[in-house]
């Protein structure tokens, strides 16, 4: 939702959840899920969470998780 306000208000959205606002600072917007995906201690998991998340503009939990379950 943050991200939605933030694209409105003249930010360009970029690659993995990166954003530029108006203002030309770029940062990232992460989700906590995504978080927790990446701290776990199998590999497999958090290298499938992170090749779906390098994919992504806006980052996708369900889509993420998906890559979680999956490997």
């Amino acid at each position: 939702m943050a991200s939605l306000i933030i694209v409105s208000a003249g930010a360009t959205p970029l690659q993995c959840g990166w954003i530029t606002d108006q203002f030309g600072i770029t940062w990232q917007i992460v989700p906590r899920r995504f978080m927790e995906l990446i701290a776990d201690k199998n590999p497999k998991k958090v290298q499938a969470v992170m090749e779906a998340m390098m994919t992504m503009v806006k980052l996708d939990v369900a889509a993420l998780e998906n890559a979680y379950d999956a490997a």
